[in-house]
């Protein structure tokens, strides 16, 4: 209210004369304000400031005038082409119609994310945001310490499983950072730049859990008293039913089939 008073005081300031003091800018104003912000009648507010009911409209109309002399060419300009292209946001609007921006990271064989980069649009495909991306162009100049490209021992039989492993690894690593820190689940209600910073500090997180060395999540050494097992409870004979054994039965009897087995799993028993 102050800093609107020192703009429109000149033009609410009235003379008083040898009948009348004339009613202050702030009165005024305050009188224009409180019509506008409440909703109540003229003659209500003339009863409440003990003002005249003229009064108290000449004032609401003086105010809402000088608000549109003194106002109008910096909060409401005549729109431009370049005006309507200064709304930023539009840019992390997706296909999804939300809001979004991109994590990307290069994750190793313990789900730990080695290199990440945060904050790019939403809008923009996997290809484009990689492309653009300083992850992408360290990658393309061989500059992130990458181990070089190398024929894994004994895969050449396998085909492509190679690949379909590292993606189900990639795959995993975000879905453990999502379900141990759930405000990924759903939208976050901060400025894009603190979204930002949230996501580093999910992802420092995340590989702090993953470091047994740093948190003491493990024991290093074996413990004879069993003081670190949590207690659990007698759960009876366990022997189970009889169509827990058929079932068993029947999937032992598949796997070890000519059907059921693969040439490896001998070796991994």
């Amino acid at each position: 209210m102050d800093e609107l008073l020192s703009l429109l005081g000149p033009e609410l300031t009235r003379q008083s004369t040898n009948y009348r003091a004339a009613i202050k800018p702030k009165q005024r104003l305050a009188v224009a304000l409180r019509y506008l912000a409440s909703g109540d009648s003229l003659v209500s507010l003339a009863f409440s400031y003990r003002l005249g009911c003229t009064t108290v409209t000449n004032s609401v109309h003086l105010v809402c005038a000088a608000i549109e002399k003194m106002k109008m060419e910096r909060f409401l300009p005549r729109p431009t082409e370049d005006t309507w292209k200064e709304h930023h946001h539009c840019q992390y609007f997706n296909y999804k119609k939300t809001f979004s921006i991109v994590l990307m990271a290069l994750v190793d064989a313990d789900y730990r994310l080695r290199v990440i980069q945060v904050g790019d649009f939403g809008r923009t495909s996997d290809g484009g945001t990689y492309a653009g991306s300083d992850l992408g162009k360290g990658m393309d100049t061989k500059t992130l310490n990458v181990p070089t490209s190398t024929s894994l021992p004994g895969a050449a039989h396998l085909g492509e499983m190679p690949f379909f492993m590292t993606r189900m690894v990639v795959e995993n690593a975000f879905g453990i950072l999502a379900s141990r820190w759930r405000i990924f689940h759903r939208r976050i209600n901060l400025l894009p730049k603190n979204v930002d910073t949230l996501v580093v500090a999910g992802c420092i997180l995340h590989n702090f859990l993953l470091a047994p060395s740093e948190n003491q999540r493990f024991l290093d050494e074996e413990e004879q008293q069993g003081r670190h097992m949590a207690p659990m409870r007698n759960m009876g004979g366990n022997r189970p039913s009889r169509d827990a054994c058929n079932v068993r039965e029947a999937f032992c009897t598949f796997f070890n089939s000519p059907e059921g087995s693969v040439t490896w799993q001998d070796r991994m028993v």
